[in-house]
Order: C-alpha cells, then structure tokens, then sequence
C-alpha cells in the first residue's frame, strides 16, 4: 500500500465498503413500506416512484461535488460532513407527515449520501496502483453488493415489527456507527500538499474539459448503461415483487439475494483476476455475461405466461454478475485518466451514472413494469447500448500509441 502502509487494507475494504453501502440502503429499505407509506400519505404508486427519483436526482447533482470538495478540503473531513447531513436528513424522514415533507428529507438524504461511495472510489486510488486498486476496488464492491440484498429484506422485518418510520431511524444510527468508524479508522489520505483549490470557475473548467474528452465520455456511458440495464430491475422492485410475481412485502430476497449473489460473485472473481487476466479482457467476459443474462431474461419471458422465482430472477444474478466483472476495469480507468483530479473524476463518472439512474426510475421504470416482458426488453437494450460504447472505446484504443506512465486496469486512448 503505498501511500498508507499502516492502513490494513482488509479494514480499508470494510470501511468503504461500509461507507459505500449507505447510498443503496437509502433506496433499497423503503421498497417494502411503499404501500403502507403511500396509504398513510394518499400517494399512488407513481407519487412513491418520486421518493427514488428525487433522491437520486439530488445525489446525481450533489455528486458533482463530492469528488471537488474532497480534493479541496480532503476526503476525512467532506466523508464526515456528509454523512452528518444524511443523519438529520433520515431523522427528518422518519418525522415526516406528509408526502411533500418526505420528498424533502429524501432529497437532502440524496444530497449527501454520494460521499461514501464517490469519495471513498479516491481514497482507493490514493493509496493503491494498478492491480492492487483492482483488488481493492473488488472487495469495495463485493462487501458493498451486500447493501441491496439485505436492506429490502431487513426493510420488510423492520415493516413488520413496527411502523414504517423504524426504517428511517435504522438509516440514521447506521450512519452514525460510520461517523464514529470513520472518526476513529480513517486517516487523510489526500494530504495539503497535494490539494486543489476549490475556485468555481476553474472546477467549471475542469468539467467542462473532462465532459470534452470522448474516451471518458465513451468509459462513462459504457458504465452507466450497462448497469442501467439491473437498475431497471431494481427500481421496478415494488411493482416487480408485489405485483407480478405476487409475492409479499417480506419476500423481496427472492429477488434482491440472487441479483446480489451474482454481484459479489462477480467482483471476487475480478479481485481475484487482477495481474492474471488483463483488465480489458475481463471487462470483455463480464459484458458477454450481461448479454446472456438479458437473452435468457427475453426467452424465459417468452416462453412462459406467469413468472415465478427462482427462475425469473436468475438472469439478472448472471447480469449482475457480468457487471461486477466490467464496473470496477471501467472506473479505475476513468480514474487514471486524471491522476491529479480523481475527486473531480470520480463525480463526474458518477453524475452521469446517476442521472441515468433517476431517468430510469423516474421515468422508464413507471412506463415498462406494467409487464415483464417490456422490463425484459428494457434491459436488453440498456445492455446492448453500453456493450456498443464499449466496443467503440476497445476499436479506438487499438487505433492509440500510448505509453503509460504506471499499471492501470486498462489502457484505452484519451483521444
């Protein structure tokens, strides 16, 4: 470890892995309480869609200055301020009386839970290289995959003990056992000498200029996309789980379990791969696997008039699985792109994916649960899409003379 050596890099892995998963319990618990939150608020279905579309919008714009504010202030002091934020912001939901009121609190719970994950992406590349940030960033994402699993099922527990506000104060004390891990288990790893000034109208510069590089362009959407095609899945949960498979408020780990499964598989498998396989090639099998999976997915739709689990969730364990392999190559890729601004670049990547995500759920999502079959379609073209940036940005980094400058996990041209 380079920068660090003190830092046990199993108790790095944990700590951001937890800080990382905070972001997804965010969205993840309250499926369950949707009905019962709707019927207390008069909110249809639609109207609840908005507590994850709000929330993720006000993440995706948050996000771009997460990664800035770290590189400026240093990511211990911008990790702890935010998840201060997102303690009262979950108080504020648990209190809250009305939909309106609730929409608020999930915004400013958007607003500051991007900081685990975004900043904690640049404290992994503060303090690791080449494989070594492959591996990390494998068991980043492998302990942060448990986050989707666990948080509807233990939603659901929480739901059936007690009133659907226990969700909100559950979010709030795990925030602040982070507070406390972080205060005490988390050095600065991004010391003065090396910070940024934070001037506005040079961080607009610095956006501007990355938004202009098209390999980063091309790095992002292949990322985004692609995941866009589970993302579906996920924020169709409610309607998926209760209404077409016609299973109960407790039940959501029919679904959430095998997705996640399949993600942990899927960054243990690339933790493990790094200095083996090139990180190209691996991103190569984990996109053959999420075109699979949205084939099988198309198939087994067509084959049969009901669904039923396990067999209607199985394909998105294989895409999940086929993402976990592609995320982590892709980010320290954008990563390595900006070795002096991985704040900045780690938010932008981030913005992107994330306005595709509140698209999805706030859009997409309300339009394409009304049947499998359109969630199927869906997703397939969300794969296809991010498979076609990826095989844009693999041509043009064939056509690239380059000379690194330090092992990345993957080298495709700046052009």
């Amino acid at each position: 470890m380079s920068a660090h050596p003190s830092i046990s890099f199993r108790r790095l892995a944990f700590l951001l892995g937890g800080l990382a998963m905070f972001g997804p319990f965010s969205i993840d618990t309250i499926f369950p309480a949707f009905p019962a939150i709707g019927a207390q608020m008069g909110a249809d279905k639609v109207a609840m869609q908005q507590t994850i579309s709000v929330y993720l919008l006000a993440y995706a714009g948050m996000s771009l200055f997460h990664g800035p504010l770290s590189d400026a202030l240093g990511r211990r002091k911008v990790i702890l301020t935010g998840l201060s934020v997102f303690t009262l912001a979950s108080i504020g939901c648990a209190l809250s009386t009305s939909l309106t009121q609730l929409l608020l609190f999930r915004a400013l719970q958007g607003i500051s839970a991007g900081v685990g994950l975004i900043v904690g992406r640049a404290v992994i590349r503060d303090v690791l290289h080449g494989d070594d940030a492959q591996r990390l960033m494998g068991q980043v994402s492998m302990i942060f995959g448990v986050a989707p699993a666990v948080a509807p099922i233990l939603g659901g527990w929480l739901l059936g003990w007690t009133h659907w506000p226990a969700i909100f104060w559950f979010l709030a004390l795990f925030a602040v056992v982070l507070i406390v891990t972080v205060w005490r288990a988390l050095p600065e790893t991004h010391p003065p000498a090396v910070r940024l000034a934070l001037q506005p109208a040079s961080l607009a510069r610095n956006y501007f200029g990355i938004l202009g590089n098209a390999r980063f362009l091309r790095l992002s959407a292949a990322a985004a996309l692609n995941f866009g095609a589970l993302f579906l899945y996920i924020s169709s949960a409610p309607a998926f789980i209760l209404d077409r498979l016609q299973l109960g408020e407790q039940q959501f780990g029919w679904f959430f379990v095998p997705m996640i499964s399949g993600m942990m598989l899927g960054a243990y498998v690339s933790g493990k791969a790094a200095g083996k396989i090139s990180g190209a090639r691996l991103a190569n099998i984990g996109f053959a696997c999420c075109g699979a999976a949205v084939a099988l997915n198309i198939g087994y739709n067509l084959w049969v008039d009901v669904p039923s689990v396990p067999w209607a969730v199985l394909p998105m364990s294989l895409n999940a699985f086929g993402i976990a392999l592609a995320f982590p190559i892709i980010t320290l890729a954008i990563l390595d792109m900006y070795p002096h601004q991985r704040g900045g670049a780690s938010s932008m990547q981030a913005f992107i994916g994330l306005l595709a995500n509140a698209v999805i759920a706030g859009v997409l999502s309300p339009l394409l649960s009304d049947t499998v079959m359109h969630l199927a379609l869906g997703a397939a073209l969300f794969a296809l899409a991010g498979w076609g940036f990826w095989w844009w940005e693999s041509h043009a980094s064939k056509r690239a003379i380059r000379v690194p400058k330090e092992p990345a996990a993957l080298e495709p041209t700046e052009v």
